[in-house]
């Protein structure tokens, strides 16, 4: 999946007046011969009251104000107070940050989040796909934030307790209501990064107001941060409490309008937050009713092997039920499905089956399958495709010669026999049984018509 830096890196992308955002100039600080810029930020910024809050004044000017270096600043100070208190366990805290980032080198904020997408959707897990480019370097600049230092917050992130987080969790969320587009920017996208990897920090935002906040966020003409926006919900809707907070915010709609304007990474990760909600049985009919597979067969049909893959998940999920079944076949799903059965290496064939099987729960889906060619697809897929498909192949046949005569036909025609004689014999279990029950069906006609013949 993309990551933050894959996706686009801020320095290169974002437009020239929002660097004033970040430079040290916006919060008027002169350097002093003899001060370091560490001494100056702590001296405007020192909270004498309380390490753990912040006081009414600061907050009341803090959207104005939300640098990425007041920030980096709060981070850096919790985590060196956490690491000095924790220094026993430097060792097991240095295992944790290492496969924290062995995720973060597979999806930084992506929609294969941890691998937990992978795990809910049930279906067969695909290859992960390396997008290693080389991550910019960082220059020595006093005021640098998340989206430079990605790394460095990363670890600190790990370090700190979601307890220590909250001031700087509400300074993003105060962030988000700002008149500036370059203030909530900056702050959906540490939101983004907050909820990125730790189920603690996700149930802390969920519980700040932030979802409300991100939700108009979603039609922000700024891709940007459309994008930031989308894919901080979808973090926070991997935590099982926070599904509720964002369908009964009104999510869903928005959501459905990424899906069909949004970048590329934006539909990828739209599609999957969708994914996350759909696992609450009673979101899939609203999902559905507010119009998501259209763009998810679009996403289909025109997207990256990637974002193909998104929307395969998430309309296997979506149709589960019948509703969504008949949306998706009016949608013209079938014919890219079939078109998809076709690829091999790619771990979209599967998937593609998957759906179809699906699909063929439907009258309508069984006779679009044939008249899209499936069936020669089908038995294709039983000749060269992987044991997986082989068995997802012959099950979807079986789908659509159970109940029909004709289709059966059709099937023998396009040469099914001889690789379903060949199933039986060598296939796993399950295809083996598979394949000699379409086998029996198969033998009927023949047999009605030569006792007809008599």
């Amino acid at each position: 999946m993309v990551s933050l830096q894959d996706s686009h890196s801020s320095s290169n992308h974002f437009p020239p007046h929002t660097r004033n955002f970040y430079s040290p100039s916006s919060t008027k600080i002169h350097r002093q011969t003899g001060r370091s810029m560490r001494t100056i930020r702590s001296n405007i910024y020192h909270d004498d009251q309380s390490r753990n809050s912040f006081t009414t004044e600061r907050s009341s000017f803090v959207s104005e104000n939300l640098t990425d270096s007041v920030i980096d600043m709060r981070l850096g100070e919790l985590a060196l107070r956490t690491h000095s208190s924790a220094a026993k366990s430097a060792s097991s805290d240095e295992e944790f940050l290492q496969l924290s980032q062995a995720f973060s080198d597979f999806s930084a904020c992506s929609s294969d989040i941890s691998g937990e997408l992978q795990r809910l959707a049930t279906l067969p897990s695909p290859e992960n796909e390396p997008t290693s480019e080389a991550e910019p370097e960082v220059p020595e600049e006093p005021c640098q934030g998340f989206l430079q230092r990605e790394n460095f917050s990363t670890e600190i992130i790990e370090s700190i307790s979601p307890e220590d987080l909250l001031p700087t969790v509400k300074i993003c969320v105060d962030g988000l209501q700002s008149p500036s587009i370059a203030i909530k920017q900056s702050a959906a996208a540490k939101l983004r990064l907050l909820a990125k990897n730790r189920a603690d920090n996700r149930a802390l935002i969920g519980e700040s107001g932030a979802v409300p906040a991100l939700i108009p966020l979603l039609r922000c003409s700024d891709p940007w941060t459309q994008e930031h926006a989308v894919t901080a919900l979808l973090n926070l809707s991997l935590h099982e409490s926070n599904k509720a907070i964002i369908t009964n915010a009104g999510a869903i709609k928005s959501l459905v309008y990424v899906l069909k304007t949004g970048t590329e990474t934006s539909k990828q990760n739209a599609a999957c937050a969708l994914l996350s909600l759909a696992l609450i049985e009673e979101n899939k009919s609203s999902i559905g009713a507010c119009g998501a597979i259209p763009p998810l067969v679009s996403l289909l049909i025109s997207g990256s092997t990637r974002g193909k893959k998104d929307a395969l998940t998430t309309l296997y999920k979506l149709c589960s039920i019948k509703p969504n079944k008949e949306r998706a076949v009016s949608a013209g799903a079938v014919k890219p499905l079939v078109a998809l059965v076709a690829e091999q290496g790619t771990g979209l064939a599967e998937k593609a089956m998957v759906v179809l099987s699906s699909l063929a729960g439907v009258e309508e889906g069984k006779e679009a399958i044939v008249e899209e060619g499936g069936l020669a697809a089908l038995v294709e897929a039983i000749e060269d495709g992987s044991v997986k498909g082989k068995e997802f192949a012959v099950l979807t046949l079986l789908q659509l010669c159970t109940e029909s005569v004709r289709n059966r036909g059709l099937l023998v025609r396009e040469g099914g026999i001889p690789p379903l004689v060949a199933l039986s014999q060598t296939g796993t279990l399950r295809a083996k049984h598979k394949a000699e029950t379409l086998l029996g069906y198969l033998r009927e006609p023949r047999q009605e018509a030569s006792s007809s013949a008599l």
